[in-house]
């Protein structure tokens, strides 16, 4: 998972991308970069690091120019060295900067026809290098450089590219471009402000960039969709494909995206509200005469859902841990061995509210489960007497192939297993998942009763297809053990 913004602007736009960026850093803190355009110049800077780390006051004072991209990573299958920073630039035709938030599921043989047929070389194992020569070549192909030929060439990158994914590129002497793929997976923002009579745009992978740069909201880009923002201001957007199944992310509501955000015309924040709402009405069902004393969240994402759920109950809502907001998110750290150590650095127990009590902890959703493992047991020695675990979301027992870069599915704890022995894994006294119904439900709220969602991580259903021996190719990439590999370790 990562974030992306773009903005063309009446003057330069370089600071406006850092704070934009700041703001979508928990959507990947590996690496970060930012390219602008001046004239027919592009600037780039772009490293490993959080945000505030990869630019000083030197390489932002460079990055002039009133068109501009930024984008930060964590570290996905494939994509954890230097080289593959975002944005990736190529300088045919016209020059293109772009960066890319997602993954592409057809990235193998894409990466042989761009070389055999395209006569194009990719020089990293990141599909966003390959997404990038793609459009390239089929812009080139086009032989004109205007809104419509950047509409064209999109068209032909939908045909060729299949998976999930946001786009934001520079196309020099164009402007802005912004794309999302066919059946809307990946989230993108579109925003607009007036600065001295002047119309500025800005996209994001969510709302709340927006928010914090005073661009008003307008609309999520449709499925599809292109939209070109010229460098003096003029807008260009249009469909660039025929229509497909509409299937947004779910787990951009359960986990990645922040609660300040709008998604689809959808508050993350009330989602995660209503989600505690089913989740609780499932306890109730289950156990009506439930004995728990205290609902505890397991901060951040799921405190929205914990004190929702304890209303429900009726019961009490307490903070139980304490965050060192210094340490990353563990579901993005790379390799178990960091996500193992990480937990004990992040969380640190509250013990007068577990002694002696029944305590249900509230998670926003269980991948490894080695990380619910230790909090459990961190709850079991501050001194509780029995320990419950919910978690906001179903069992996650297929991998989300659309760019969360979850496990290989031997390393999910729910794959292969019941309900019953994934609690016994996780060591709780009982275990309650929401139900993939209650969560859809949920995220739609009552204005989109029934609106489809990709939430194949838990159905196992994917909206695009899957080749033949793709899990397998997937299970060799994700494995901890590959990662390590590839790293040298």
């Amino acid at each position: 998972m990562c974030g992306i913004i773009g903005i063309a602007g009446a003057s330069d736009v370089a600071a406006a991308l850092y704070d934009g960026l700041m703001v979508l850093q928990h959507r990947g803190q590996d690496a970060a970069g930012i390219a602008t355009m001046e004239g027919r110049r592009l600037h780039v800077h772009k490293g490993n690091g959080l945000v505030k780390e990869v630019f000083d006051e030197r390489a932002m004072s460079l990055l002039t120019g009133g068109v501009g991209i930024g984008h930060c990573r964590y570290p996905t299958a494939g994509s954890e060295g230097d080289a593959e920073a975002q944005p990736l630039y190529v300088n045919s035709p016209y020059g293109i900067a772009l960066a890319h938030n997602g993954n592409l599921i057809n990235t193998d043989e894409l990466r042989r026809m761009v070389f055999e047929q395209d006569k194009r070389n990719i020089n990293t194992e990141s599909d966003s290098e390959v997404l990038l020569n793609v459009f390239a070549h089929e812009l080139q192909v086009i032989g004109r450089l205007d809104a419509k030929a950047a509409a064209a060439a999109v068209a032909s990158v939908h045909r060729r590219c299949k998976g999930g994914y946001a786009t934001v590129a520079m196309v020099l002497g164009l402007g802005l471009v912004a794309f999302r793929d066919p059946h809307g997976i990946r989230p993108l923002v579109l925003g607009k402000r007036e600065v001295n009579g002047r119309d500025e745009y800005a996209v994001a992978s969510e709302s709340v960039a927006l928010d914090i740069l005073g661009f008003r909201r307008e609309r999520d880009l449709q499925p599809g969709e292109v939209v070109v923002v010229t460098p003096d201001g003029q807008l260009y957007s249009e469909a660039a494909v025929q229509e497909q199944p509409h299937a947004p992310c779910i787990f951009e509501y359960v986990y990645f995206a922040r609660p300040d955000s709008m998604i689809e015309n959808i508050s993350v924040h009330k989602a995660r509200m209503r989600m505690g709402v089913t989740l609780g009405q499932k306890i109730l069902r289950l156990r009506p005469d439930h004995d728990i004393d205290t609902v505890i969240p397991i901060p951040d994402t799921s405190r929205d859902a914990a004190l929702e759920l304890a209303n429900v109950l009726g019961v009490k809502y307490r903070e139980g841990f304490i965050k060192n907001r210094y340490v990353g998110r563990t579901f993005i750290m790379p390799g178990q061995g960091e996500r193992k150590k990480s937990v004990r650095r992040k969380l640190n127990p509250i013990p007068l509210e577990f002694k002696d009590r029944v305590v249900l902890l509230v998670d926003d959703s269980i991948v490894r489960g080695t990380t619910s493992q230790q909090i459990v047991q961190m709850a079991r020695d501050a001194g509780a007497r029995k320990v419950y675990l919910a978690s906001a979301a179903p069992p996650v027992r297929h991998p989300n192939i659309y760019g969360i870069d979850m496990p290989s599915v031997e390393e999910l704890v729910a794959h292969g297993r019941s309900e019953a022995e994934v609690e016994k894994v996780l060591g709780c006294d009982w275990l309650i998942y929401q139900d993939l119904a209650d969560l859809e439900a949920a995220v739609a709220g009552p204005k989109f009763p029934g609106r489809r969602f990709d939430s194949s991580c838990f159905s196992g259903d994917y909206v695009t297809g899957v080749e033949a021996g793709y899990f397998e190719h997937l299970q060799k990439l994700r494995s901890d053990d590959a990662k390590h590999k590839r790293r040298g370790a």
